[in-house]
């Protein structure tokens, strides 16, 4: 193992046994523990950075393992042997653990707290990918600084191509925007599946 793997090693090992958010996490109407789900090594050829992980996913302890899983990678036109391969692509959401419900069974945001501890240190040791992926606005703002709508971002994505891909949420809740605003699908879909390829090659 190379010293920059041993680092990151480190780093991984250090987030799986944060409790930061112990007490916040209780709070909730989900009243759970932390578990941070942590999925990233050195040599990733592509960077999915999402928000947060969900129920299903506090369940199981790896990334995307919902329904929103399906749709990101049919979004990417992988299939879940490549997605999962550790070698070549890493998930840093913008929370590692599930941030819970609120009284109405909502999600709740990714605390603060979570970056502001754990994402420059993460991104700092993985150092630049030949792609990242950012899904949902939380992961916008903090990579690209933006401040206006997830549409807005989205519908700007070749000012960031090829390296960098905003996308909207891969949630159900989204069916309704993907159906109006076609164009995701039919120009920055195309694009990415084939900057994916190349990145993977």
């Amino acid at each position: 193992m190379t010293q920059k793997a041993a680092e990151v090693a480190t780093l991984a090992e250090e987030i799986r046994a944060c409790r930061l958010c112990a007490d916040r996490f209780a709070a909730t109407a989900t009243r759970h523990a932390p578990r941070p789900v942590v999925w990233f090594r050195p040599g990733a050829r592509i960077l999915v950075a999402g928000q947060a992980p969900g129920a299903r996913v506090h369940a199981s302890g790896r990334p995307f393992t919902d329904p929103s899983g399906d749709r990101l990678r049919d979004w990417m036109g992988i299939d879940g042997d490549v997605f999962y391969d550790l070698d070549r692509v890493a998930v840093v959401p913008m929370a590692f653990c599930f941030p819970g419900y609120d009284a109405k069974k909502a999600d709740l945001p990714p605390p603060k707290l979570c970056s502001a501890t754990w994402h420059d240190r993460v991104m700092k040791a993985l150092g630049p990918m030949p792609l990242t992926i950012l899904v949902g606005g939380h992961a916008h703002r903090w990579h690209l600084g933006t401040r206006g709508s997830v549409t807005d971002t989205v519908a700007g994505w070749r000012a960031h191509a090829p390296h960098v891909f905003p996308l909207p949420h891969p949630s159900w809740r989204n069916t309704h925007w993907l159906k109006t605003n076609p164009w995701f699908a039919t120009e920055l879909l195309p694009a990415l599946r084939a900057r994916v390829e190349e990145a993977l090659a």
